[in-house]
């Protein structure tokens, strides 16, 4: 022990040697400590920050946990590893991580009404849009993340029947309604066009680069032009063989339909849902319960990987992160699944509706919360506070 009033050393203080500056380590030059970590793990780099101060900061930097954090679920890196989240630490981003993987959340019902709908939902920043009928309410969502201001910021309307779909791309909505017409509201001003699309309701939008594609119960497909002096001209018509319940414009914006997925689906096996991830690389889900994950460089006959929904439910909605994790919406019991691509089961399952049923319409989903659109609310997943 040492004597009253002598000077104690780091250990002594539950520090270490590393913690004091004339420590070797810091001797290093930064770039050379960075890459002595990046060989750890999370754990490792968690218990490494508890040292002291400095390793804190040099342990918490985004340049070592990135590399992690592609491995993780829904972290905000897509597979081919660009950030969706550039202002969030990425530690950060790999705790919440694990509560994904988990199924640790907080759930909660955001907003109700009386009728049972088909609700529509899309995130963009701060702001929340929900289809009610035949409008579009946009939301704001609370700065702390506890769910939605109770109020609507905007509405936009247009359509005499209920919106059956509609997208959000560039600060403009594109819709879809039960009585055949398409409109376009620009989010930030007065604009808006609606011109007559299909001949009975329509199903299914997509728009990209001055085109509208759009999908009805008519069974037609039609790409439409929003080029100055041709708006609402239909460019070209594709006949189907039943209704056209989903559609999505490629990234590659060909503007003319290339291939044919599959070729040994069962009748009724209709698709309900498609999520581009790559210009090559697509997923889809529908009647016949499966999920399936397309490669069209490899095969557009057979898909490269597909799940089977457990309870034998069709599946209304689907999207991913873009890298390891899919959500999907049942049709029974408002039943939403998580699902890593490297496994072939089921990761995590969340019973949304009870006591009555219904589907999971729609959801959609940040690298914090989930949003799943049912037929009489609006409920939230967070996964910041288990």
């Amino acid at each position: 022990m040492g004597r009253k009033g002598s000077p104690r050393s780091p250990q002594s203080e539950g520090g270490s040697r590393a913690s004091s500056p004339s420590s070797p380590l810091w001797a290093l030059p930064e770039e050379l400590l960075l890459l002595i970590c990046s060989y750890l793990d999370a754990q490792a780099l968690g218990r490494l920050g508890q040292v002291c101060r400095r390793l804190c900061f040099l342990s918490s930097r985004d340049l070592l946990w990135r590399r992690i954090a592609r491995g993780c679920l829904n972290s905000g890196f897509t597979q081919l590893g660009t950030d969706l989240a550039p202002g969030i630490p990425v530690k950060e981003r790999v705790k919440v991580s694990q509560n994904w993987s988990h199924g640790r959340c907080q759930r909660e019902t955001v907003l109700k009404w009386k009728c049972n709908l088909m609700p529509w939902i899309e995130l963009d920043g701060e702001y929340l849009y929900l289809s009610q009928a035949e409008n579009i309410q946009a939301y704001r969502l609370c700065p702390d993340g506890t769910g939605l201001q109770r109020h609507p910021q905007a509405i936009f309307s247009g359509h005499q029947e209920d919106v059956c779909r509609f997208v959000l791309v560039n600060s403009h909505i594109v819709s879809g309604g039960g009585d055949g017409n398409i409109v376009l509201h620009k989010i930030h001003g007065s604009y808006s066009i609606k011109f007559s699309a299909h001949e009975q309701e329509v199903n299914c939008v997509d728009f990209q680069g001055g085109l509208i594609v759009s999908g009805s119960r008519d069974r037609t497909a039609k790409v439409w032009s929003l080029s100055a002096g041709r708006v609402g001209q239909c460019l070209h018509t594709v006949q189907t063989e039943d209704r056209v319940w989903s559609i999505a414009i490629s990234p590659l914006l060909s503007g003319q339909l290339m291939t044919c997925l599959g070729t040994d689906f069962h009748r009724g096996a209709g698709v309900l849902d498609v999520f581009y991830e790559t210009p090559s690389l697509l997923l889809s889900c529908g009647y016949d319960t499966y999920i399936r994950y397309w490669d069209i460089r490899t095969s557009t006959r057979k898909c490269v990987q597909e799940w089977e929904e457990p309870h034998d439910s069709a599946l209304y909605c689907i999207r991913s992160d873009k890298n390891h994790m899919i959500a999907s919406g049942s049709s029974y019991y408002g039943v939403v699944r998580l699902w890593d691509k490297r496994q072939t089961r089921c990761l995590q399952s969340f019973h949304l509706s009870s006591p009555t049923s219904s589907p999971v319409y729609c959801l959609r989903f940040s690298t914090t919360r989930l949003y799943a659109a049912l037929a009489s609310a609006l409920h939230v997943l967070d996964f910041t506070a288990p």
